[in-house]
C-alpha cells in the first residue's frame, strides 16, 4: 500500500499525467469556433462564435483536454471538452487546459479536481488575495498530487459517480420543481385574496407618510459631533421578512439619525436594484434600537389607523409585485421606484377586521410556505452532502471494490513515463 493508498494505487503529479496547453488564437475571420468561455461553463454546448469576433486571451482545446477555471468566483469548475463536430475549439485564458498522455484518464481526473479535497485546496491557494477575480497558478495546481487508481478501477470510479450523480441530479431538479411550484401556490394565495372586486381602493401616499433612507457622506464619517448607529441595507429588507444577521452602521447627525428613526409598524420598501427587488419589503417591528435605513429603502408610517401595516406589506408583496415591475424605471443593469411612483401605489381598503382577517390567512400560509421552505433547503444541503461523500469515498477506494488482477497503476505511469511528449 502506497502512503495510505488501496493496494494497486499510486500518487501521481498532475503536471507528470498530461501537459498545460498553452498558446493564443489570432483571429480568422469566417471561421466558425466553438467556445469555452467562463460565464458559459456550465453548458453541454458551447457558444459558436464566429472568428472576426475573437478578442485575445483564448487558446486552442481538443477533444478529452481537461479544462480547470482558476479564477474567482468560478475557481475549480472542471470540464472535459467534449468533440467538436468539425469546428475548432477554444477556450478562455482563465483555464489550465490540461492534455493529458493518456486521454482515457480524462474523466477520472476531472472528478478527483472536482472533489472535496482538490477543491479545498485550490481555494486555500488563492486566500489572502484581494478582490473578486483572483486566481490560482497553473505552477503549484501541476505540482498536486492526485491519487491514482488503476485505468480497470478508473473507469469503474467513473461509472459509479455518474450513476450516484445522475440520481442526485434527479433529486435536485424535484427540489427546483417544488421551489418553483411553492413560488406560484403563494402567488396565487396571495393575489387570490387582494382581488375582492368590492372593495374601495387608495394609495400609499395618501395613507402613510413615505420618506427615503439616509445616504452616507464619506466626508463627514469622522465628524465628532455625528453618532454611529445601525442601518438597514436593501439586502436586510426581503419578501415577507427582515434579515437582521448582518447590520451596518453608519455615522450621522444626531437631529437627522431622530428623523429617520424607525418605528414599530413602520412599512419598509425597497428601491430597486435588481427587477425583483422593486417594491420588496415587510414590517419593522422594532427589533434593533435607533436603526434607520439607507437611501435604497423607503419608509410608509401609516397615518390612518384604518390600516393593518402587514396587509399593506403583504399587498406589496403579492399583487404589489408586479405593479412595481411595471411602474418601476429600467436601465441597462438597475431598475427602481422614485418616492413619487411608491406614493401612487394603489392599496385596497376593506375594513380593518376584514384585513387581518387576511392577514391571519396569509400569515398561516406563509408559516407553510416556510415550513415547506426549509424542508426543501435541507433536501438541497443533503444532496450536496451526498455529492461530497461520493467524490470523497471515489478517491480514497471505498466508492468500488479493488480488483487485485487490475494492472497497477505503477504500470501505467511507467508506461506514460516512456512515451511523454511534447505538445
Amino acid at each position: 500500500m502506497t502512503r495510505g493508498l488501496p493496494p494497486g494505487w499510486e500518487w501521481a503529479r498532475i503536471g507528470d499525467l498530461g501537459v498545460e496547453v498553452r498558446g493564443q488564437v489570432k483571429p480568422e475571420p469566417g471561421v466558425i469556433y466553438d467556445l469555452y468561455s467562463v460565464p458559459a461553463f456550465a453548458s453541454r454546448h458551447p457558444e459558436r462564435v464566429d472568428g472576426a469576433s475573437i478578442k485575445s486571451g483564448k487558446r486552442f482545446v481538443l477533444e478529452g483536454d481537461v479544462l480547470l477555471c482558476k479564477i474567482n468566483p468560478r475557481i475549480n469548475r472542471v470540464w472535459v471538452v467534449a468533440r467538436a463536430d468539425g469546428f475548432p475549439q477554444i477556450a478562455s485564458t482563465e483555464y489550465l487546459v490540461l492534455r493529458l498522455h493518456e486521454p482515457e484518464m480524462a474523466s477520472a481526473i476531472q472528478w478527483y479536481l472536482s472533489s472535496p479535497r482538490f477543491r479545498d485546496w485550490i481555494k486555500l491557494s488563492v486566500e489572502g488575495a484581494t478582490g473578486s477575480h483572483t486566481r490560482a497558478k497553473s505552477g503549484p495546481v501541476l505540482d498536486q498530487s492526485v491519487p491514482l487508481p488503476p485505468q480497470a478501477e478508473q473507469k469503474r470510479i467513473v461509472e459509479a459517480i455518474e450513476e450516484h450523480l445522475s440520481r442526485l441530479d434527479a433529486v435536485d431538479s424535484a427540489v427546483d420543481a417544488a421551489q418553483q411550484k411553492l413560488v406560484a401556490f403563494r402567488r396565487s394565495s396571495f393575489d387570490h385574496l387582494f382581488d375582492e372586486p368590492n372593495w374601495a381602493w387608495t394609495t400609499l401616499g395618501l395613507i402613510a407618510e413615505v420618506k427615503g433612507g439616509v445616504t452616507k457622506d464619506s466626508k463627514n464619517q469622522g465628524n465628532p459631533a455625528y453618532i454611529e448607529i445601525p442601518y438597514l441595507r436593501v439586502a436586510n429588507v426581503q419578501r415577507g421578512y427582515l434579515d437582521l444577521d448582518e447590520i451596518t452602521t453608519i455615522r450621522i447627525n444626531p437631529e437627522k439619525a431622530a428623523r429617520l428613526r424607525l418605528q414599530p409598524g413602520d412599512i419598509l420598501f425597497n428601491e430597486g436594484g435588481d427587477r425583483d427587488k422593486l417594491g420588496r419589503g415587510w414590517v419593522w417591528e422594532g427589533q434593533i434600537e435607533d436603526c434607520i435605513h439607507q437611501n435604497h429603502v423607503f419608509r410608509a408610517r401609516l397615518t390612518s389607523e384604518s390600516f393593518d401595516p402587514y396587509f399593506v406589506s403583504m399587498h406589496g408583496n403579492s399583487w404589489g409585485q408586479r405593479w412595481f415591475e411595471t411602474h418601476g424605471k429600467q436601465t441597462t443593469n438597475l431598475a427602481s421606484l422614485n418616492l413619487t411612483t411608491l406614493k401612487s401605489f394603489p392599496v385596497p381598503a376593506p375594513s380593518l377586521d376584514e384585513q387581518r382577517e387576511v392577514v391571519t390567512h396569509l400569515q398561516e400560509i406563509m408559516d407553510l410556505e416556510s415550513r415547506l421552505r426549509a424542508e426543501l433547503d435541507q433536501a438541497r444541503r443533503h444532496s450536496e452532502s451526498l455529492r461530497r461523500s461520493i467524490l470523497s469515498d471515489a478517491f480514497s477506494g471505498r466508492l468500488v471494490p479493488q480488483d487485485p488482477t487490475d494492472e497497477p497503476a505503477s504500470a501505467l505511469l511507467e508506461r506514460i513515463a516512456s512515451s511523454r511528449q511534447t505538445y
